[in-house]
């Protein structure tokens, strides 16, 4: 099979699990804020074939997103962009440059603060036109909703495509969807290293949400 047409058949299968992890894995957090994991799918397309098709997958899920089950119109859609892209393009920009376990952690992690500060910004901007909020009530909700609610985000991204990532290639390499040559960086040392870090941050992050939420 031509590696173009793998590659594009790997894409638009990613971007369906994508778009599936949305429609049925969203989970409402704190008013009309909800986490769906599918920035992990997208951050291991991103890890795999590079940033370009990291936002190939963003902008591809959030436009199909947008035309079925979203009611935020194309508003909703460049958020869901803004947000997907920074943290998985930052990662896996990153990732390319330091194909190893600490490469990833530390894209992964850039990334979160990236899309945090940046999702603050639009959030301030875009919040009142397409929700009908006052500004000075998103102002008042900065820091005490938005800021953790997207650490809390970013951080549970890092830890579910950290767990994911060795069993996504795997299956795709036994699908012969990828070449062995495609994804060479040193892992046979680093798997309980990727695990442990992978579940503190796991832990972490849903303590943090479930304080969020009152739960705690």
């Amino acid at each position: 099979m031509n590696k173009n047409l793998k590659k594009i058949i790997s894409l638009a299968m990613l971007s369906a699990i994508a778009f599936a992890v949305v429609t049925f894995g969203r989970i409402p957090i704190v008013l009309f804020l909800s986490y769906d994991p599918k920035d992990v799918i997208i951050a291991i397309g991103g890890f795999v074939f590079g940033p370009l098709s990291a936002f190939i997958i963003s902008a591809v899920v959030s436009l199909v997103e947008m035309v079925t089950i979203s009611n935020t119109g194309i508003i909703g859609c460049v958020m869901n962009i803004i947000s997907s892209c920074t943290l998985v393009c930052t990662a896996s920009y990153i990732y390319k440059k330091k194909r190893t376990l600490s490469g990833a952690v530390i894209g992964l992690v850039s990334g979160t603060l990236i899309m945090t500060l940046a999702m603050l910004l639009w959030n301030y901007l875009i919040t009142p036109i397409y929700m009908g909020y006052p500004r000075e009530a998103v102002a008042e909700l900065l820091l005490p909703v938005f800021l953790p609610f997207n650490l809390v985000k970013g951080g549970l991204n890092t830890a579910i495509t950290l767990l994911l990532y060795k069993p996504v290639v795997t299956a795709l390499r036994r699908a012969k969807l990828i070449d062995v040559s495609s994804e060479n960086h040193t892992e046979k040392k680093s798997k309980i290293g990727i695990i442990l870090v992978a579940l503190l941050l796991l832990a972490t992050c849903v303590f943090f949400a479930l304080v969020l939420k009152g739960v705690i």
